[in-house]
């Protein structure tokens, strides 16, 4: 099998996205969709030099009402997505900061249209009301997606990966997340994990 995570040779990224001469710069990290837990199910996500960042596990126990925790490599918690009650046509979750689960941070709203079929989801902040935080757009099962801010720049996308010799594809579930300065690491792969939930073929 190829390796999953990138050759620590690779050029790499400076720490939390910096360059040299200090201007941020893109994170690029390799999801891989597979728990650590053996016959478990989940997501492990390496930097560019194949170091551990975040992690979600026992993802096959979960039923829809469960809660899903995305951890550090050291798993601890980040972030807790939780699913709440159908909303018309359209599913949505909350997320919440760490394991705290009475305010959410952002509410995550699965789109159901005909007329545009692009947009994946809709990401609004709980203190803003009705503000659009985040507009994510494109196709998961192709694992090529989009996600934009209020001012419509481009602040994380997905993509498909490669290994890195003879450009051997990796299928669908390893594949890259670019996150841009502009949205935190953990937000973007939490967003990851609720695309799985809204479109994942598991």
């Amino acid at each position: 099998m190829p390796k999953v995570h990138p050759n620590l040779s690779s050029a790499s990224l400076a720490t939390k996205g910096q360059a040299v001469d200090d201007v941020p710069q893109a994170e690029v990290l390799t999801v891989w969709n597979k728990s650590l837990l053996f016959n478990g199910k989940g997501f492990t996500v390496f930097d560019s030099k194949g170091n551990l960042v975040f992690r979600v596990d026992s993802y096959a126990s979960l039923t829809k009402s469960s809660d899903i925790l995305l951890m550090d490599a050291t798993g601890s918690p980040l972030l807790t997505i939780r699913r709440k009650q159908r909303l018309g046509l359209g599913d949505t979750w909350g997320v919440y900061e760490g394991e705290e689960t009475r305010t959410a941070r952002f509410v995550v709203k699965k789109h159901v249209s005909i007329r545009s079929a692009k947009s994946l989801a809709h990401v609004t902040c709980s203190s803003s009301g009705a503000a659009a935080a985040y507009e994510i757009e494109g196709s998961y099962a192709r694992r090529c997606c989009a996600v934009y801010d209020g001012e419509r720049r481009c602040v994380a996308e997905i993509k498909r990966k490669e290994a890195a010799v003879g450009g051997v594809s990796l299928g669908v579930d390893v594949f890259r997340l670019v996150v841009h300065p502009e949205i935190e690491c953990s937000v973007a792969m939490a967003l990851v994990v609720l695309l799985e939930q809204m479109f994942g073929s598991r």
